[in-house]
């Protein structure tokens, strides 16, 4: 008997989705067992180092031994057994850090040495930890995280979100935003302008994408607005998967000026009425500029009603002013070859 095709297909592809599910659920699951294992072990090498004269030979006899008695198994050398007991009483020092012990066994063993090598601030750890387990990072991914300061960037910026939007959907929306944005994947000139800053961004996307969090999607670059032959052009335009709404980003390579407000705050309002369903969250807008005075921020946003924050972006990779790329624009190609063609007095006409 033949199967009706598409039908087939979402019903295997529901059933693969149900063995992928398990599959991960499955490696949380053995994770997590193995962690709480490092623990008790860690434990149990303090507590005995407390209670004896015994001191960091201890360690290496145990490994020894655990080695002889389980030659296939990994993960007991004297290092990992001293990382093991750095780990316990990094977490294990007062009681604040001590609520957070059954979120740690959540996240891989490689994430959880980053964490405690790279932070001091019990706080600021307890804050990756949970934004590795809402994101899923990858542990190279959590280290970029780290050394660009995600933390410090998170939620700060100003924005009028928490007297604009509802408050499930405001606190979410406080902590997407950061400021500054971190953008040293791009290589630019002091002097760059909107449209090399734009076409920089899109070229990286993967990497802005990263930068701006999970849960943007983007939908266009100069994304086309028609409003009764009126045209208009949104920088970038995103949707976010976790607040339902549409995110207007409008970019700007210079200090930021109240008027900059007054368009973002046209063009969400133009999302709102021309593009935003009724499932959809009132649309944000976030302005990043390469620099702005905060007080003048916060007047500027003073009686604005649309949901915007304003950020800065920062870089890291800056090339010198008269930096000029050794390949030649397509622009100079064809004038080069316009200019050859006149000279040789070539023609293509039959």
């Amino acid at each position: 008997m033949k199967l009706e095709t598409t039908k087939y297909k979402d019903f295997i592809k529901t059933i693969k989705q149900k063995i992928q599910t398990s599959q991960i659920k499955a490696a949380i699951k053995v994770n997590e067992e193995l962690l709480r294992l490092y623990w008790d072990i860690a434990s149990m090498i303090v507590a005995k180092q407390k209670e004896s004269k015994w001191g960091d030979n201890l360690i290496k006899q145990i490994s020894d031994d655990l080695k002889k008695e389980f030659p296939n198994l990994k993960g007991f050398s004297k290092r990992n057994l001293e990382l093991m007991r750095q780990w316990y009483n990094y977490w294990n020092s007062d009681e604040i850090t001590k609520q957070i012990v059954s979120q740690i066994f959540l996240i891989p063993w490689g994430h959880n040495i980053a964490i405690i090598s790279k932070i001091k601030n019990k706080q600021e750890a307890i804050f990756y930890v949970n934004k590795t387990i809402e994101n899923n990072y990858s542990r190279a991914v959590l280290i970029h995280q780290i050394e660009t300061n995600l933390y410090s960037r998170s939620g700060k910026p100003i924005s009028n979100f928490e007297t604009k939007l509802p408050s499930i959907q405001s606190d979410l929306a406080i902590q997407i935003l950061k400021d500054p944005y971190c953008f040293d994947f791009l290589n630019l000139t002091q002097q760059h302008n909107k449209k090399e800053l734009e076409d920089a961004l899109m070229e990286n996307m993967t990497k802005f994408l990263l930068e701006l969090g999970q849960g943007f999607s983007f939908v266009g670059r100069q994304y086309r607005l028609d409003i009764k032959g009126d045209e208009f052009k949104i920088d970038l335009l995103f949707y976010h998967l976790k607040l339902y709404c549409y995110v207007v980003v409008e970019l700007k390579a210079t200090d930021f000026k109240p008027e900059f407000v007054g368009k973002l705050n046209f063009y969400t309002s133009v999302i709102d009425g021309e593009i935003k369903s009724n499932r959809d969250n009132p649309t944000i807008g976030i302005l990043i500029c390469k620099s702005k005075n905060n007080t003048v921020v916060e007047y500027a946003l003073k009686d604005i009603e649309k949901p915007l924050g304003i950020s800065e972006y920062k870089l890291t990779n800056i090339l010198p002013d008269d930096y000029k790329s050794s390949l030649p624009t397509v622009e100079e190609i064809e004038k080069e070859l316009d200019e050859f063609i006149d000279n040789k007095g070539i023609s293509f006409e039959q």
